[in-house]
């Protein structure tokens, strides 16, 4: 019998009812921005509830699989931060249970949705597309709503433009209307100009009845043309018309079928068949041309005559081609020329017309593969993100809906550009396909495995202090020492050994200073092949410590005051780059890598020169400072 963990059961229940809601957030976010793409088709149709719901259905099932990755980054997010947070992942890591055992059954989790993500893309998916665009092109066709608006035309009727000065909204009367209409042609215009009118719907609603009174209605009464300077036309003045005008306020639902060639409407499989036929026919295509364009079509022309001879003659040279044109007359030159002309142009309009099929085909082939890839990577990203999800949140330990919404977008927004930009480079062929689609994926993957690394071996990742000691170190930045008085001491420490161990420490000082000579430029080839430690500034540093860590129980403020101004060594910086002798040779062999390591180690090596002076003139400061306090001492013991 299948047991499943206690641990595991409330690790999977606290993500599954984060990821319900955030999926349905994200889900949401897609839908607004869809539809605020495609507003301009659904304002002003006047189109029923039923229609819209399949509208939002249909775009609910297209925006799946582009909500299940920031779903569950979001998710896995805070659902470890509220884990991090509460002192619940403390626990478990007390518990001897590492992180990657605690997201184990979120990966099974995990692994499941990125199937069923897949599954959209490849079965449900297409068919979705193919219902929601098929509706979309249906609501384009519907003619809008009759809203007709006081003081401004209105052109939404085909071949007609309306102007109303005022309408009575209760009633439905219309005054001072104004109607141009141009069905027959912008040049056969009719007008009618009336005082008032009404308009109705007919039962079928195909046609709008139009009812006008006291107006007059003006047209031509033949085709004008720029040869005629009068154009008779006709008046008419009329007490009340009545006319028809075509309007299909009906929603006609396209057959989605017509869309399924598209290649948003297929899955896998007929994907790659679409993509292994029209490699096969446009190569076909391709290879046609090719032979076509090896096909020199010349002009047989019958010589007589001397013409004939010199040509017998000359049939084993080269024909100078300019002296021939030269010798012709100037008509015939015209001739040749203008003739010329022509068969360049001809051809150069073949080549573009078949430049555009075979691009075109190309970029619809590129199209098919981009689907075919997408259905693959989009399906990843579900697990990649988790991969980044859950150890950023067992790192910042936060929950809620604050730093983690935040990541959440950030993280999301460069996965978004990065796949836009390779997919677009792809669809124009400045990229391989695979590369363009996968890009995305291969710079995530790596981020994933690099968190997911850190936060199981328990590394602060954003530390800001170590990153701080990291730069420091790097610029050749020290912090100062910040010695203070202490409340509470309980041993003083040994003035007389402190002292005889500051009179050593500042012979070693001077004798190292003296041996190294910091003050001259070191040597470039003993830079490079030298990487023994220095153990002698080893020992001074280490007892230089030892010495402020004693003297630090002091009560005397004056000696605590000149603790500070003890410099913190840099034990290291003055030698070679590394440890690793064969690659000191090979910074020292490529020259700029070379001189900046060496302009960086004579750097340190000076300041180094400056800190043994500094340590040997405070010494000798807190020595004479020993030294009078031991006097008075002495002094207040005689009897």
């Amino acid at each position: 019998m299948l047991r499943i963990k206690k641990l595991y059961l409330f690790v999977i229940k606290s993500f599954l009812l984060l990821f319900a809601g955030t999926f349905l957030v994200c889900l949401f976010i897609f839908m607004m921005q869809f539809l605020w793409q495609k507003i301009e088709d659904l304002v002003g149709k006047g189109l029923e509830i039923s229609v819209l719901a399949q509208f939002f259905f249909y775009s609910a099932l297209m925006l799946i699989p582009m909500s299940l990755p920031l779903a569950i980054l979001l998710a896995t997010l805070i659902t470890f931060g509220n884990f991090g947070e509460r002192c619940e992942l403390l626990a478990m890591k007390a518990a001897g249970i590492p992180l990657i055992k605690v997201m184990r059954p979120l990966i099974v989790v995990v692994i499941f949705i990125s199937g069923l993500s897949f599954y959209f893309q490849n079965v449900i998916g297409p068919r979705a597309t193919t219902e929601l665009y098929a509706l979309i092109f249906s609501m384009k066709q519907k003619s809008p709503e009759l809203d007709i608006p006081e003081g401004a035309f209105y052109h939404e009727l085909d071949g007609y433009n309306l102007y109303v000065q005022k309408k009575n909204k209760e009633t439905g009367m219309l005054y001072d209307v104004m109607i141009y209409n141009f069905s027959d042609g912008f040049e056969n215009a009719h007008i009618i100009v009336a005082d008032s009118g009404r308009m109705e719907m007919t039962a079928d609603k195909k046609y709008l009845n139009l009812h006008l009174y006291s107006g007059e209605q003006f047209e031509n009464l033949k085709t004008q043309s720029m040869a005629q300077k009068n154009v008779p036309y006709r008046r008419e003045t009329f007490r009340e018309k009545h006319s028809l005008i075509e309007f299909d306020a009906n929603f006609n639902q396209m057959d989605a079928s017509t869309l399924s060639n598209q290649a948003a409407a297929k899955g896998m499989r007929e994907l790659g068949h679409s993509i292994d036929s029209m490699n096969a026919r446009f190569d076909s295509i391709g290879r046609g041309y090719y032979t076509d364009s090896r096909k020199i079509t010349y002009k047989k022309v019958e010589l007589t005559g001397a013409d004939s001879t010199r040509l017998k003659q000359t049939r084993a040279r080269s024909i100078n081609m300019d002296s021939l044109f030269n010798v012709q007359s100037h008509k015939k030159r015209e001739q040749l020329i203008q003739n010329a002309i022509n068969r360049v142009q001809t051809q150069s309009s073949e080549l573009s017309m078949k430049s555009y099929i075979t691009s075109d085909g190309d970029k619809n082939i590129r199209r098919h593969q981009k689907f075919w890839w997408e259905k693959i990577t989009l399906s990843l990203a579900c697990i990649i993100f988790f991969f980044i999800g859950a150890p950023l949140g067992a790192i910042i330990r936060k929950g809620g809906l604050g730093m983690p919404v935040i990541i959440s977008v950030v993280l999301f927004i460069f996965y978004y550009i990065i796949e836009n930009t390779g997919s677009k480079m792809a669809r124009e062929g400045e990229l391989q396909m695979w590369f363009g689609v996968w890009v995305s994926t291969m710079v995530l993957v790596p981020l994933g495995a690099w968190l997911t690394y850190k936060a199981n071996g328990d590394s602060v990742v954003f530390n800001m202090d170590a990153y701080k000691a990291f730069f420091m170190k790097l610029l050749g930045l020290r912090s100062k020492r910040h010695i203070f008085k202490k409340e509470v001491i309980i041993e003083d420490p040994d003035y007389p050994q402190v002292y005889d161990r500051l009179e050593a420490l500042c012979r070693q000082c001077e004798e190292y200073a003296a041996k190294e000579r910091f003050d001259r430029a070191p040597n470039y080839v003993r830079i490079f092949t030298r990487n023994e430690d220095d153990t002698v500034i080893q020992h001074i540093s280490d007892e230089l410590e030892s010495i402020v860590e004693t003297l630090n129980n002091s009560t005397d403020t004056q000696i605590l005051n000149a603790l500070n101004e003890y410099p913190i060594l840099s034990v290291s910086a003055h030698k070679s780059p590394s440890s690793h002798r064969w690659l000191n040779v090979v910074c020292g062999l490529v020259v700029p890598v070379g001189l900046v390591f060496y302009a960086r180690i004579w750097m340190f090596g000076r300041r180094l020169d400056k800190d043994l002076k500094r340590i040997v003139s405070t010494s000798n400061t807190i020595m004479d400072r020993i030294k009078k306090e031991q006097q008075l001492e002495n002094q207040s013991q005689k009897p």
